[in-house]
């Protein structure tokens, strides 16, 4: 295979970096090594204090982020970086393990994956974020400028700004992504498989609650409707609607 490093094709030419935080230094070269042949820079950090500066450094577009490390959780790296930047991240959970999957994603992770796991589903995972992160120089230029105005809730999809009753409303970029998909259907059912493909970028495999996380911290944020009623509805097996009117 070629060594060479090229940039990544959804970035218009620019080097996508990754900083991976994870002290199994073994596993670490090995990703390296092979994200380097897809085009990525990936630098590696085994100290949680240090990953935290690291990854709020804003030298990385994304970071993958191990749930198990010495003398730190992962959760509370992640609750540090969620504090402060959107950065996405990718956690790196056991295998099976349920519990880490859900409280991850609930603190804010854009997606998970198992260890021990094929370099190649991390790059397409890492892939799969990235063409979804709204962010200046990712974001997808057929995207309209116009914001979206549904009710009381307005998106600026250039800028990645949500404001409910023109008080902003934070959110990752998974849940800013399913938000606009949910708003630019405002009134109908948007399918769970849809959803996922536009909002996560890959399919959802069989009793995975990464949508369902996903819409629940953003119903949570985004609260009511100012007549009381909730602003998404979940039809069980079929999809999510984003209420409008009497629907």
């Amino acid at each position: 295979m070629n060594d060479v490093v090229t940039p990544h094709p959804n970035v218009q030419g620019r080097l996508i970096r990754v900083l991976l935080v994870d002290d199994d230094t073994e596993l670490s070269e090995l990703v390296r090594e092979y994200l380097a042949r897809e085009g990525f820079s990936l630098d590696a950090e085994a100290d949680g204090t240090r990953a935290v500066d690291r990854a709020l450094s804003g030298d990385y577009h994304l970071t993958v982020l191990d749930v198990m490390l010495p003398g730190v959780s992962g959760f509370d790296i992640l609750r540090c970086i969620r504090a402060a930047s959107h950065i996405p991240v990718l956690m790196l959970t056991a295998r099976g393990d349920d519990v880490d999957r859900i409280v991850g994603l609930e603190l804010g992770a854009d997606d998970y994956l198992s260890k021990p796991f094929n370099p190649r589903e991390l790059v397409a995972r890492i892939r799969a974020i990235l063409r979804r992160v709204p962010f200046e120089g990712f974001g997808d230029p057929t995207e309209p400028a116009a914001p979206l105005d549904v009710d009381d809730i307005e998106v600026d999809v250039r800028r990645h700004v949500v404001r409910r009753a023109g008080a902003p409303v934070e959110l990752t970029a998974v849940e800013f992504n399913v938000l606009v998909i949910l708003l630019r259907a405002a009134g109908t059912v948007v399918r769970r498989e849809d959803l996922a493909r536009g909002a996560l970028g890959r399919a959802l495999t069989p009793f995975d609650r990464s949508l369902d996380v996903h819409v629940s911290r953003l119903r949570k944020k985004l609260g009511p409707r100012a007549d009381g009623r909730e602003r998404i509805r979940a039809l069980r097996a079929v999809g999510y609607l984003y209420t409008q009117g009497d629907s």
